[in-house]
């Protein structure tokens, strides 16, 4: 038996070595398929170096190609309108309903509500007519001087967010819009918007600072092109008394068609007319 010198030994294996693994390049013919035997069947899967790599290329290849062969990015998916939960009014945000009782975003006349969130605040708004929907911010109860914020239903389908202000009994649109993160739908007649607005603001004539207490004037109506037209009813519904950005409460004011009944004569004259039938003519 023939000894061969260590370091020979080592050169013979690595010869052997070297030999074995160009013998079973993928490019032979005769070497097997890795994962498949002779006749194709399931074999011995040789796993993979990279497997990161590997699926990143694979799902690439498979989904984010475009037509030349680059990756690219593909945008997230648009989400919905979220609808306005009547859930959270006078808990984490203020709302203001006008219609008939019990009425909510989708079935008031008109519907406001208000919710600080971080140094902006949240309004959304939602009105029955398929023109435009506003809120005024006033000092004094009556249209003239007062910042308002608009949600206008164009021809094309959109809900644009608009900043007016009341110059007597016109409103006219101001360049400088404060609203950012704007949403907008018209849907069963109805236009619904969704906006912020920061809280605090240099005062200037156009632009009142939310963080004080203002009498909110409500407003709706037809649009014309785009363009806001004369508010559906001749007295719109103004608050009773200025609202605080920092209060959360859910008002409820009953439409005129509703208000018959509430007025303190005519409850008044409930009581007489009942008084008289029960005891009868003299």
């Amino acid at each position: 038996m023939i000894l061969l010198h260590p370091l020979l030994q080592i050169s013979v294996l690595l010869d052997a070595a070297l030999w074995l693994a160009v013998s079973a390049s993928p490019t032979d013919d005769n070497v097997l398929r890795a994962g498949h035997g002779e006749h194709g069947e399931p074999g011995h899967e040789e796993p993979h170096k990279d497997s990161y790599s590997t699926f990143a290329s694979e799902f690439l290849e498979s989904r984010y190609l475009s037509d030349e062969g680059y990756p690219f990015p593909t945008a997230p998916p648009v989400d919905p309108f979220a609808r306005i939960k009547v859930t959270d009014c006078g808990i984490t945000k203020g709302c203001i309903r006008y219609g008939k009782p019990g009425c909510d975003a989708e079935t008031c006349d008109y519907f406001l509500s208000f919710r600080r969130i971080g140094t902006d605040v949240e309004f959304e708004m939602s009105a029955d007519t398929d023109g435009w929907v506003a809120v005024g911010f006033s000092s004094d109860k009556k249209m003239g001087g007062d910042d308002v914020m608009g949600c206008v239903h164009d021809d094309n389908g959109r809900v644009r967010i608009h900043h007016f202000y009341n110059v007597g009994q016109w409103a006219k649109e101001i360049k400088r819009n404060p609203a950012r993160d704007e949403e907008g739908i018209f849907e069963n007649n109805r236009v619904t918007c969704r906006f912020k607005r920061p809280l605090h603001v240099p005062r200037e004539e156009t632009l009142v600072d939310l963080h004080l207490s203002w009498y909110y004037l409500f407003a709706w109506g037809p649009a014309i092109q785009g363009s806001i037209t004369r508010h559906d009813i001749d007295s719109p519904p103004v608050s009773d008394r200025m609202i605080s950005i920092y209060k959360y409460e859910d008002i409820f004011m009953p439409a005129t068609a509703y208000q018959t009944f509430s007025s303190p004569f005519c409850l008044l004259l409930i009581v007489a007319l009942t008084f008289y039938l029960l005891m009868g003519t003299p």
